[in-house]
């Protein structure tokens, strides 16, 4: 399936760095692995997945590497893997964020490193696009954290405008192994073609999506994901682009 909207402006002409992010510390990959390719990781927090000694872990990683540490907040559904909406009141999603969130930078520091930017996961990532009050609950939850001037990695939507409208800063994500709907969405996992599985597909649509955000996603919960994220690499750099973290 094609990339229709693309999710970010185009901004080939002011720079020739991009970066490249996964989620990391789900329990469902190699870690390890993905820490020598990456430049960000979306670090588990606890609620979807995840425990304080494998951030703990990660954080140390991502250090020795020089991978920035993103705090990957979710709603408190491990059975769900994050994924389900929930319908969660905003006080309580907003003290669910700044845990998450206040327990990484914790742990980071204890690693030597810091986090440097918050991105939601699954349905809440997908949540905070267009409902404004759990948008405003996870950012509420991030300044509570006391980590509200770091940047917040997504696609456009209310999370991001909030962000931006209170000066802070936004950074603009795509994703080469998920199609698109034609309005720049990310077609739902339960219908079929939504993953793309294929790694020669996967880093030709990272090319594609390069000059129109700042970060590109790989993830990291499917057997491929060291390979493909590699793929990603490679064609990357071939192409001229140099690799920073957020």
């Amino acid at each position: 399936m094609a990339v229709t909207d693309l999710s970010g402006p185009d901004l080939s002409t002011a720079r020739s760095t991009v970066d490249l992010n996964a989620d990391l510390g789900e329990e469902v990959t190699d870690d390890e692995a993905l820490l020598t390719v990456v430049t960000s990781a979306n670090v588990a927090c606890g609620f979807h997945a995840g425990s304080p000694a494998i951030m703990r872990a990660v954080c140390e990683g991502a250090v020795a590497r020089g991978v920035s540490i993103g705090a990957q907040v979710s709603y408190a559904d491990r059975e769900g893997f994050g994924r389900r909406p929930l319908d969660v009141p905003h006080r309580v999603l907003r003290a669910q964020v700044a845990e998450q969130a206040g327990l990484l930078a914790d742990l980071a520091r204890a690693a030597g490193g810091a986090v440097a930017y918050l991105k939601p996961h699954g349905a809440l990532y997908h949540r905070t696009r267009t409902d404004h009050e759990q948008a405003d609950a996870v950012w509420a939850g991030w300044v509570d954290a006391g980590l509200g001037a770091l940047p917040v990695l997504g696609m456009p939507g209310a999370l991001l405008t909030l962000a931006a409208t209170t000066g802070r800063g936004v950074r603009h994500e795509g994703f080469p192994d998920r199609a698109y709907t034609p309005d720049g969405a990310l077609v739902d996992r339960s219908l079929p073609g939504a993953v793309i599985t294929d790694g020669p597909e996967i880093a030709s649509r990272a090319l594609v999506l390069a000059p129109t955000v700042d970060s590109l996603c790989v993830h990291g919960d499917h057997p491929g994901a060291v390979e493909h994220a590699r793929e990603v690499r490679a064609a990357l750099e071939a192409a001229g682009w140099r690799l920073a973290g957020l």
